[in-house]
């Protein structure tokens, strides 16, 4: 039985950095992964293919550019499938290739199969051929990420009634879409398929949509939707899904609303991927949708057991479980290493993006927290007028005591970079003052950091 210092079951980026960390500390590490070939949930149906399926979209519809040339403006007049998913097939093997590389000179070692506990310290792994072979390590960490979960009334053909994996082999595009879940995910592909002019109708079971979001960046966001012509069905619930005799998709509500559409896809959350662990035998025990339960450190139940990334759930990003696979193999090894959760920045990549770092004026609200906002508009920027931008809106927060950045917020173009210099002035405790006094790049987008800034500065000393 081959033994390692560290196990790590899962190769997305979680698993990547839990086994590289450790390889870097002079550890022995190899990382089970069911696929024949790496990259997990991020590389293959998550993070990378969407957000390459994004750009194909942007870039063949013309997007960036309709505020200048109009909205019939488009670089490709008859987009195809197979136009969007050609670039995708490129970046996903690209992506692949390096994390190999990465993997391999680190020297931590892959094995593929599906694995399962005997118990918590041994790791049982069954290959594509049916061979078993176990293994032994003094830590293990769980990093099999999570998979689309499908309401039993919602008949999946994965043709025309898909799951959100699904979306990224579909044949064709489609003239109209229902996306039932306004989570991360299904905004993300609404608002994707709204540019290339699908109809789009998004349905949800709440009244509200990205709950953990500023407020005020969330009605910038719907009233760009709905300007767009994209449906919101809030407080809506599916009570039946079903085709129509014209091969169209019928979707029912118990409102008593039918919507049309020629597909339909379903974000209704997603499982963490822990049903063929066998996880009793190690001690541990998922909830109802799969997840397991971390302290801090992102131990489990059982000490040397670890779990990071999607499948202990929120926030479930690429950049937040590679860190959080980076601080449980330093915890395993017992190496004092400091990590700020609370500094890290969210992104959501639909059109427009949104991203948010620190605190919320919700937030502020209920810790008792005295604030003042500053408020700009990316059109009010030079580079907003150059590139024709039309919406989109850069919120910060100020302590009114101390002036300290408690928290930047952003919807609009290039939001998901943008919010590194709010990330990086919040975490070393920077104030008003120092975007009042900084000198940026002009024309740029960054630029909107002083607007904000200045207008919170009136209202300071008004």
């Amino acid at each position: 039985m081959e033994t390692f210092d560290l196990l790590v079951i899962g190769s997305g980026p979680g698993g990547q950095r839990a086994a590289i960390q450790a390889a870097k500390l002079g550890k022995r590490a190899a990382v089970i992964e069911r696929r024949e070939i790496v990259g997990g949930v991020t590389a293959h149906t998550g993070t990378i293919p969407s957000k390459t399926l994004r750009e194909a979209v942007l870039y063949l519809c013309g997007w960036r550019e309709k505020g200048i040339y109009g909205r019939s403006h488009r670089v490709k007049a008859d987009i195809t499938a197979e136009d969007l998913l050609e670039r995708l097939h490129i970046t996903v093997r690209h992506e692949i290739e390096i994390i190999q590389h990465q993997l391999s000179r680190n020297g931590v070692q892959v094995i593929s199969g599906l694995a399962r506990f005997l118990d918590p310290h041994t790791v049982q792994v069954t290959n594509a051929t049916g061979h078993t072979a176990d293994y032994r390590a003094k830590a293990i960490v769980i990093a099999t990420g999570t998979v689309p979960h499908r309401p039993a009334n919602i008949p999946f053909d994965d043709e025309t009634i898909i799951d959100s994996d699904g979306l990224l082999q579909i044949r064709k595009v489609p003239r109209s879409m229902v996306v039932i879940g306004a989570g991360v995910i299904g905004v993300e592909y609404a608002t994707i398929f709204s540019a290339l002019d699908a109809r789009i109708t998004l349905v949800d079971s709440r009244n509200t949509i990205l709950d953990f979001v500023d407020g005020d960046i969330v009605d910038e966001f719907k009233h760009d939707l709905q300007s767009r012509g994209i449906q919101l069905r809030l407080g809506e619930e599916v009570e039946r899904v079903e085709k129509g005799p014209d091969g169209c998709v019928v979707t029912h509500l118990k409102s008593g609303k039918r919507i049309r559409s020629d597909l339909l896809m379903a974000a209704s959350g997603r499982m963490g991927a822990t049903a063929d662990l066998d996880l009793e035998k190690a001690g541990l025990k998922a909830d109802d949708r799969g997840r397991l339960k971390v302290e801090l450190t992102y131990q489990t139940d059982v000490p040397h057991i670890y779990a990071v990334g999607d499948v202990i759930g929120f926030p479930a990003l690429a950049s937040t479980s590679a860190e959080q696979g980076r601080m449980a193999a330093c915890h395993a090894f017992a190496t004092r290493e400091e990590s700020t959760p609370e500094f890290f920045p969210l992104g959501i990549y639909a059109v427009p993006e949104i991203s948010i770092v620190g605190k919320t004026e919700q937030q502020l609200r209920n810790e008792g927290i005295p604030y003042e906002t500053g408020v700009a508009r990316l059109r009010e920027t030079a580079r907003g007028q150059i590139q024709g931008v039309q919406e989109g809106l850069l919120k910060l927060l100020f302590g009114l005591k101390d002036h300290k950045l408690l928290g930047a917020h952003i919807v609009g173009e290039g939001a998901t970079e943008l919010i590194h210099i709010g990330q990086a002035v919040l975490a070393h405790g920077g104030t008003l003052e120092y975007f009042v006094g900084a000198v940026f790049n002009y024309p740029t987008f960054a630029e909107a950091y002083k607007i904000a800034a200045l207008d919170a500065w009136n209202r300071v000393r008004a």
